[in-house]
């Protein structure tokens, strides 16, 4: 049997070894646990609540402060508001009572960003970690039907994305890699690219397109903007055409992914939102998130299954959407 690459499982493998194996079900589950689900949703009579569980593995300065958003960045993508997190923190053999405080710190104020409470976890210092590992469940409550869900996607539908490609993983790589950057980009491209980490949360367009309307939304994870794309229509069973020319990106990103090899197209991007919704609420909700300042890109369509997963390129080529694997982040850090 072979060994498994760093990184997400890719979906085959998922979907054999890990969500196959789950046989009992309860009838209060509306939404359970599938390839491209990043939420369950349990019913609790007039209310439905939300929930989200994700970790944060990589070597990143800002653990904390991502550790809050990436969980409530999934509960945002159900156009619900994030109400409470729990925070499991396991650190290395030589973790000072500073690197907690400062973990803790950022996860406070990030918590205080999104409004959400951490109400619970477990912190340990264990040899079975070799860096600080952080793993989140956050929970949302929502009156019930509220939820947004990507099988309500229809052919017709666009696409939307905010913000750029690659964000997280731009931010990632320039906070964690400076002195092999250093040669490649400007003091200046260096501040541009660590201060998108700032702008991870998608929980602001989150709420306001749940409040407008959408066919479905997904916040953009590991295996980036395409990732994305293919597992929303995923679930829904349908296909789509994206125009690669549309999608944004940082110039920043760009250098970044050429120096070390990666495409960004595939790199990590929390902070941005994949929305699709029907034309009518579409253009309602680039008016809305553009007087919110949140920047919203048309990048595409959905269409009927025959069409397939396609990547449109400014030549005009074609390209099958492969599902996730592994995160372009990993080839660089």
């Amino acid at each position: 049997m072979s060994e498994l690459k760093i990184g997400k499982l890719d979906s085959e493998v998922l979907q054999s070894i890990v969500i196959d194996k789950i046989k009992f079900k309860r009838p209060e589950v509306k939404t359970r646990a599938g390839i491209g689900e990043d939420c369950a949703v349990v019913d609790f009579g007039d209310y439905e609540c939300v929930i989200s569980t994700d970790p944060i593995t990589a070597d990143v300065k800002d653990i904390g402060k991502l550790a809050i958003h990436i969980s409530c960045n999934d509960i945002a993508s159900n156009g619900i508001e994030p109400l409470g997190i729990t925070l499991a923190v396991m650190l290395p053999v030589g973790t000072t009572e500073k690197d907690i405080s400062i973990i803790m710190a950022q996860a406070g104020q990030a918590a205080e960003d999104c409004g959400v409470e951490i109400i619970g976890g477990h912190t340990e210092i264990t040899d079975a970690v070799n860096k600080p590992v952080i793993v989140s469940t956050a929970f949302g409550r929502g009156l019930a039907g509220a939820s947004q869900k990507a099988e309500d996607m229809k052919p017709g539908d666009m696409i939307l994305m905010t913000k750029t490609a690659g964000l997280e993983g731009t931010g990632i790589i320039a906070s964690d890699m400076e002195e092999q950057l250093a040669g490649v980009l400007t003091e200046a491209e260096i501040r541009r690219a660590k201060g998108l980490l700032r702008d991870v949360s998608v929980v602001p367009e989150g709420i306001a397109c749940g409040k407008i309307g959408t066919s479905g939304m997904h916040d953009v994870t590991e295996g980036g903007i395409l990732g994305a794309i293919w597992e929303m229509c995923h679930i829904s069973g349908l296909g789509c055409e994206v125009e690669v020319e549309a999608i944004p990106v940082e110039p920043v990103t760009e250098k970044i992914a050429e120096h070390f090899g990666i495409d960004w197209l595939r790199l990590i991007s929390s902070g941005s939102m994949l929305i699709v919704a029907p034309v009518s609420k579409a253009y309602k909700i680039v008016t809305e998130l553009d007087a919110r300042h949140i920047r919203c890109s048309v990048i595409g369509k959905i269409c009927d299954s025959d069409t397939g997963v396609m990547a449109v390129h400014p030549d005009g080529r074609r390209e099958e959407i492969a599902p996730p694997s592994a995160d372009e982040l990993y080839k660089a850090i």
